[in-house]
C-alpha cells in the first residue's frame, strides 16, 4: 500500500514551550487516522505544518499527493463577500467551474450562452457531480445558497467549509474538529459518509463514537513524542493502558538500579578511569529514565455546592417564539434533586434559547418559571470566553476566589485548583493569550465550577476540550450533588451523564424521553422502521385490493414448512429484541457493552422486517388457497 504522507524527525516549539520533538510517522493510502492529545500539546500546529501553513523548527514533511489534498481548519477562512454557492464552488477544477458558469448564465437571457453551458455540463458529466454536491449541501443544512458568507454564524461558516472540502473528493483530507457546530443528525451522516469512502484521512476530534466508527489508526501525542496504534479508539484505550503500565515498570526497574548506582557514585574515588567515566555517563542516562514515570492525572472536582432546598426549578406551561418562529409551546417540567437532563435537537431548534429562558436571560411570552431560593446557577455558555488576554491565568481565578472549599470540608488554593485542571504551576503566570483554544475553554470551565453552583447549565461544553478533560468532567458530573442541564452533540458524553432527554423536534415540540442518547436513537430508529413497514403493508394491501380475483395458487409443502418456521423465527427475534432493549435501558452497561448491544439491535431490525414481509406474502397466498 502506497504512502500518502511521510513525517520525519519533526520538531516545533513556541518560546520555552516544546510542543513536539523528533516525531516521525507515515500515513498509508485509504487509512483513516485520529490524532489524539491534550489541549496545548500542538495538534493544530502539527496539522498546519503538514498543510504547509506553518514552519517547523526541524524535520521533513513529504506529502505525495498534494494536488489532491484538502484541509478543514478549526476556524476556516472564507471570503465574506462571496455567496455560499460561490464559496462552495470556488475551486478551480473544470467541473466546478462549469457548474458555477452554468448557474451564472441561466440567470440571464442569453440563449446561446445557456446552450453552451448545457453542452459543457453534458460533456464533462457535470449533472451527476452537481447532484452529489446538492446531496452534501442538503445533509449539512446549509443556508440559502445566495446568502453572503459575511452574514453567516460561525457554525454556518464551518459547515460551508466542510461542504467545500468534501465535494472535491480529495485523496487526502485533514479535518480539525469537524463535528463542532454539527447537530447529531449531521454527525451521524458524516460518520457514515467518511466510513464508506476510500479517502486517506487525518483527523482531530473529541467525538469518541465518531473516532471509534471512522478511524482505523490512532496517533497519540504525549510528552513531545508520538505513539502509533493500529486500531480504532477502543483499541487505543486498551493499548495505551498497556503502554503506560509497561513504561512505569521500566521506570521502577531504573529507579531500583539507580539507587545502587547512587551509592557507587558517593563511594567513587577521585581518580576517574575511562571505565568510571563511562559508568558516570550511564548513571545520568539512567537518572533521566528513572524520572519518566507516567502518572494518570485526575481532576478533583468535588467542590462543595450550596445546599439545595425542597423547591428547585418549576417550569409551568411556558411558550416562546422568535417572531413567527415558534420555539416552545406549553412546556412544563418540575426538576427533582440531582436530576441530569440532556438536550438534543437540530441546530436552530431553540436549545440555547431554552437555556436563556430558564436562567432568566429571556422571559417566556406565556407561562412562568419559579426558581428555588437556594438555587445557584453555574452557566457555561458557548460564547462565554470574555477574558482579558493580557491577564495572567492565576489572576483570572483569584478574581473569583483565593481558596476553594471541597465537599469533604478541606480547602485548596486557587493555584492548586488550577493544577488539578492540568494547568502546571509554571503556566499560572502566563497571560491568557498564550493559551490554546482548548486551554481557554478549560480555564472557563474552572471559573464556572469555582463559584460552587448547585445547578449546572452547560451549553456545548465538549467543543474544543480534549478527551482527557472530557473524561474527568464526566466523572465529576456523574458524582455532582446537584442538577445538570446539558446541551451537546457529543453522544458519548450524553450516554455517560444524563438520566433523560429533552428532544427538540422542531415546531415548538419538546419530548421528554426517559433514557440516554443511545436508547433514544434505538427507539427513534425503531419507530421510523415501523412506520416504513406500515407503509409497505398499506401499499401491498392496496395493490392486493386492486387485483382482480385470480385463481388461488396453493402453497407447496416446502412453503408451508417455511411459513411455520418464519413464525417461530420472528417470535424469537422479537423476544431477543425486547431483551436487548431492556438491557440497554437498565443503565448497567459500560460504553463497550452498550455499543455491542446497540449494533446487535440494529442488525435484528432488518431481519425481522425481511422475514415479516416473506411471512405476509406466504400467509396471503395460504389464505387465498
Amino acid at each position: 500500500m502506497s504512502s500518502v504522507l511521510l513525517v520525519e524527525n519533526l520538531a516545533r516549539s513556541y518560546g520555552e514551550k516544546n510542543l513536539f520533538e523528533n516525531i516521525s510517522f507515515v500515513l498509508s493510502q485509504s487509512h483513516k487516522v485520529a490524532l489524539i492529545a491534550r489541549n496545548g500539546a500542538g495538534k493544530t500546529s502539527l496539522l498546519n505544518i503538514i498543510a504547509g501553513l506553518e514552519p517547523c523548527d526541524a524535520g521533513i514533511v513529504n506529502m505525495f499527493e498534494r494536488e489532491s489534498f484538502e484541509y478543514l481548519k478549526q476556524e476556516p477562512e472564507l471570503n465574506p463577500a462571496l455567496t455560499v454557492f460561490e464559496e462552495v464552488y470556488s475551486h478551480s477544477n473544470e467541473i466546478q467551474q462549469a457548474i458555477l458558469n452554468y448557474e451564472h448564465v441561466i440567470k440571464g437571457s442569453n440563449k446561446e450562452e445557456i446552450q453552451q453551458a448545457i453542452e459543457k455540463m453534458d460533456a464533462i458529466q457535470g449533472w451527476e457531480y452537481e447532484t452529489r454536491v446538492r446531496q452534501i449541501l442538503t445533509q449539512l443544512k446549509l443556508p440559502d445558497l445566495d446568502q453572503r458568507i459575511g452574514t453567516l454564524s460561525g457554525g454556518q461558516r464551518k459547515r460551508v467549509a466542510l461542504a467545500k472540502v468534501l465535494i472535491t473528493e480529495p485523496t487526502f483530507l485533514i479535518l480539525d474538529e469537524p463535528t463542532n457546530h454539527l447537530d447529531v443528525e449531521m454527525i451521524e451522516w458524516l460518520e457514515e459518509y467518511l466510513s464508506k469512502t476510500t479517502i486517506t484521512l487525518l483527523m482531530v476530534t473529541h467525538d469518541r463514537y465518531f473516532l471509534d466508527r471512522v478511524c482505523d489508526e490512532v496517533l497519540e501525542m504525549e510528552h513531545a513524542a508520538i505513539y502509533k496504534y493500529r486500531g480504532n479508539y477502543s483499541y487505543f484505550l486498551e493499548k495505551q493502558a498497556e503502554r503506560i503500565e509497561n513504561q512505569n515498570k521500566e521506570v521502577e526497574k531504573a529507579q531500583n538500579l539507580m539507587r545502587t548506582e547512587q551509592e557507587w557514585m558517593r563511594r567513587m574515588p577521585k581518580a576517574r578511569t575511562t571505565k568510571a567515566k563511562a559508568r558516570i555517563d550511564s548513571f545520568f542516562d539512567l537518572q533521566e529514565k528513572a524520572s519518566n514515570k507516567v502518572y494518570e492525572e485526575r481532576i478533583n472536582l468535588n467542590i462543595e455546592g450550596i445546599r439545595m432546598g425542597n423547591k428547585i426549578l418549576e417550569i409551568n406551561d411556558i411558550s416562546f417564539s422568535w417572531g413567527a418562529l415558534p420555539i416552545l409551546k406549553g412546556f412544563t417540567h418540575t426538576f427533582k434533586r440531582n436530576e441530569k437532563v440532556g438536550i438534543v435537537g437540530k441546530n436552530g431548534s431553540g436549545k440555547s434559547t431554552f437555556l436563556d429562558i430558564i436562567t432568566g436571560k429571556l422571559r417566556p411570552q406565556k407561562g412562568h418559571i419559579q426558581k428555588g431560593e437556594t438555587i445557584q446557577y453555574g452557566y457555561y455558555k458557548q460564547q462565554g470566553l470574555v477574558f482579558d488576554d493580557q491577564t495572567k491565568v492565576i489572576d483570572v481565578v483569584k478574581e473569583i476566589a483565593e481558596v476553594v472549599k471541597l465537599s469533604n470540608g478541606d480547602t485548596i488554593t486557587a493555584a492548586a485548583f488550577l493544577n488539578y485542571f492540568m494547568f502546571p504551576y509554571p503556566s499560572h503566570f502566563q497571560p491568557v493569550y498564550k493559551l490554546s483554544g482548548g486551554e481557554k475553554r478549560r480555564l472557563y470551565l474552572v471559573t464556572v465550577l469555582m463559584r460552587s453552583p448547585n445547578f449546572l447549565i452547560l451549553d456545548e461544553p465538549t467543543n474544543d476540550l480534549d478527551i482527557l478533560t472530557l473524561n474527568v468532567l464526566e466523572e465529576y458530573l456523574a458524582a455532582f450533588n446537584g442538577c445538570v442541564v446539558v446541551v451537546t452533540h457529543d453522544r458519548y458524553f450524553l450516554d455517560k451523564i444524563v438520566d433523560h432527554l429533552f428532544v427538540f423536534d422542531g415546531d415548538a415540540v419538546v419530548k421528554d424521553f426517559p433514557g440516554n442518547y443511545t436508547q433514544y436513537k434505538i427507539w427513534s430508529d425503531d419507530r421510523k422502521r415501523r412506520e416504513q413497514l406500515q407503509k409497505k403493508v398499506a401499499v401491498r394491501k392496496a395493490e392486493s385490493e386492486k387485483q382482480v380475483v385470480q385463481a388461488a395458487v396453493k402453497l407447496s409443502f416446502r412453503e408451508k414448512r417455511e411459513l411455520e418456521t418464519l413464525e417461530q423465527e420472528i417470535a424469537l427475534l422479537e423476544h431477543e429484541k425486547l431483551e436487548i432493549e431492556a438491557t440497554l435501558q437498565s443503565g448497567t452497561l459500560n460504553a463497550d457493552e452498550l455499543t455491542k448491544r446497540s449494533e446487535r439491535w440494529a442488525a435484528i431490525i432488518p431481519e425481522i422486517e425481511g422475514k415479516t414481509e416473506r411471512w405476509m406474502e406466504l400467509s396471503e397466498r395460504d389464505t387465498q388457497g
